[in-house]
């Protein structure tokens, strides 16, 4: 059986423990959890185009290119219709906090959304290399 003095030991290094370890998770830049993420606010239709309000946050020296696509649900009477657009990397701010953004879509050829459309918009990251990551989708009606 342990003795007192060695239970208030234990208790004490446990507690230091406890006390460093949460020293460190403060400490610690709040970028580490959250960089890199994407977040769709609003979806608005402004004639030919469809916008997106995007809140993002992306790691320092990252180099990629936020894309924002938007396509028709339901085809209705004029087909499916799909949009595009970029925003390029030198107009990111990565530094690991939130930044706005607008994104604006242009719709393809002979293809003009209209007020009552509804159209998944998807937003993502593309890098040098091909590859695209951070998905994030809505479904907005126009």
């Amino acid at each position: 059986m342990k003795s007192p003095r060695t239970w208030r030991r234990l208790a004490g290094t446990a507690a230091t423990a406890l006390m460093v370890t949460a020293g460190v998770l403060a400490a610690a830049p709040s970028a580490v959890a959250k960089a890199n993420v994407l977040t769709i606010d609003k979806v608005s239709l402004q004639k030919p185009n469809i916008q997106v309000k995007v809140t993002y946050s992306c790691d320092p020296g990252m180099d990629h290119e936020l894309v924002a696509n938007a396509r028709t649900l339901g085809t209705g009477t004029h087909g499916e219709r799909i949009a595009a657009g970029t925003v390029k990397k030198n107009k990111l701010v990565c530094d690991a906090h939130d930044h706005l953004t607008q994104v604006t879509m242009h719709p393809g050829q002979a293809s003009p959304f209209a007020k009552g459309d509804k159209v998944r918009v998807t937003v993502f990251y593309f890098d040098n290399d091909g590859f695209s990551y951070a998905h994030e989708r809505t479904v907005a009606v126009l």
